[in-house]
């Protein structure tokens, strides 16, 4: 969750008519005919819970069915309407599959787009509040980060508008661009689906959206519908796209055969951040992408485009990210850089703070910590190979060391034996033109406790070590030496 302290979102009220709902009543007859069509019969409470909506509101459209011959009423009890049994006739099956072929949605009712549009005003002015050195330090203290790169980041965050992460592979840039969530404050609430002129837009992805839990309304009462249930209470989104990234997810993706409409990613990030990962690498290029987003990063407005050809404008309320590790200059000229507000270099770790990441990993594997054990790296494999330290190495040779010890029977420490077996399977021992590989940031627990114990090297370490290059050599002996 954020860690700025401030209310949850305001729920947003259940509809109590028709109207108040904003969409038509031809619209709310072909949900409840084709979520009869699909279930044969249905309790009214059970119609309306399809719909997200009160039974006083469908109820106007239940009306409607019946007139039309479209359901009958097969039981039921003194309670009423919301306690009948409805189920669909021939002629409403047939009237069924008229609907369906426009479109095959049959979830939960659509937000008219200028209530999501007002949604997203109100929203921007009650949560419009600048993060402090501290929260931000606080947000970021899973990580190993410099007081200059805080200090970067807290006025990057607080104008909201765009960033520019760059720097060697392996430092922490997606994660710092994730973390940056940990920042905003407050959650929001993300519509099922949005109505626009008679066509369905899919917005809430379980992928991208993280629903956050109902809050009982007292003791002994479950989760009951007194908000907007076309609405999901989430947390503020993060969605990152990567290399597969292409012009057509910034557009309205349209199935034929669904009849209806997916969300581009910038409509799914609203509220949050968008993470343009490992920039430069997409299968679009540098400069299109940014073409395309010129007038939503300058007027926080975006135009969408139905397959009709009718072009309406939403919300762009996100703070887009670029991360990469290739040379800014190569990607884009100056004049597009400018376009993007703040440009923050993440650099490889110091080696104190390697030090610290290390230690971080070893606390949170179980592993007694000895700088010796740094020091013993730096000088066999960074030294030796002329590489140079990245922030995500510590967590990666903590893991190979781990694997390394399963493998020999042995107790994961920081012993040279192990170290060894380790890292000579992480470093890409290449003397002429070494290199490194792997890729990946430390987000070991900040809050941890050291162990208290110091862990003994095993006696047998050695004999197994022995015993391992034995048997490894045996296995590759021909034949005829055996």
């Amino acid at each position: 969750m954020s860690v700025i302290d401030v209310e949850p979102a305001v729920e947003i009220p259940a509809p109590r008519t028709l109207a108040e709902t904003g969409l038509r009543a031809d619209e709310i007859l072909h949900l409840l005919v084709k979520a009869l069509h699909f279930a044969g019969e249905l309790i009214g409470l059970e119609l309306a819970d399809r719909l997200g909506l009160g039974f006083s509101v469908i109820e106007p459209g239940i009306e409607m069915m019946k007139t039309q011959r479209l359901c009958e009423i097969v039981g039921g009890t003194s309670l009423g309407p919301p306690s009948y049994r409805y189920r669909i006739t021939q002629l409403g099956r047939e009237h069924a599959n008229t609907f369906l072929e426009r479109n095959m949605y049959t979830g939960v009712a659509p937000v008219p787009l200028d209530q999501y549009r007002r949604y997203m005003t109100d929203f921007k002015k009650t949560t419009e509040r600048p993060a402090s050195r501290r929260e931000v330090k606080d947000a970021f203290a899973h990580l190993v980060l410099s007081d200059r790169v805080l200090d970067q980041l807290g006025p990057a965050i607080n104008a909201g508008h765009s960033l520019f992460v760059y720097g060697p592979p392996g430092n922490g840039k997606t994660v710092i661009a994730q973390g940056i969530r940990n920042v905003l404050p407050g959650d929001l609430w993300i519509p099922h689906a949005i109505e626009v002129d008679g066509s369905l837009i899919q917005v809430f992805d379980p992928v991208n959206h993280e629903r956050l839990p109902d809050v009982p309304l007292g003791p002994g009462l479950e989760s009951m519908v007194r908000h907007d249930a076309r609405w999901v209470h989430c947390r503020r989104p993060a969605v990152m796209v990567g290399g597969e990234l292409m012009l057509e997810h910034l557009e309205l993706t349209y199935s034929p055969n669904a009849g209806f409409y997916r969300a581009p990613v910038q409509l799914l990030a609203n509220g949050g951040v968008l993470i343009i990962d490992d920039f430069g690498r997409q299968r679009v290029r540098p400069r299109d992408l940014l073409n395309r987003w010129i007038v939503p990063l300058e007027k926080r407005m975006d135009f969408l485009t139905l397959h009709t050809g009718h072009k309406f404008p939403v919300p762009f309320d996100s703070l887009l990210i670029f991360a990469t590790n290739l040379d800014p200059l190569d990607l884009v000229d100056e004049a597009f850089l400018r376009r993007i507000h703040y440009k923050i270099f993440v650099p490889s770790p110091t080696k104190e703070d390697y030090q610290k990441i290390f230690r971080r990993v070893c606390v949170s594997r179980q592993i007694a910590y000895r700088d010796a054990a740094v020091d013993w790296i730096y000088e066999h494999f960074y030294a030796r190979l002329g590489i140079a330290p990245r922030s995500c190495h510590p967590r990666d040779v903590v893991d190979h060391l781990c694997d390394y010890a399963r493998f020999v029977d042995a107790e994961p420490v920081l012993s040279e034996e192990l170290l060894q077996g380790s890292c000579a399977s992480y470093f890409l021992d290449m003397p002429d033109g070494g290199g490194e590989v792997g890729a990946g940031v430390v987000a070991a627990d900040a809050n941890a406790d050291e162990p208290q114990e110091t862990l003994a090297v095993p006696e047998n370490l050695a004999s197994a070590l022995a015993r391992a290059a034995a048997e490894a050599s045996a296995e590759s002996m021909p034949p005829e030496a055996s």
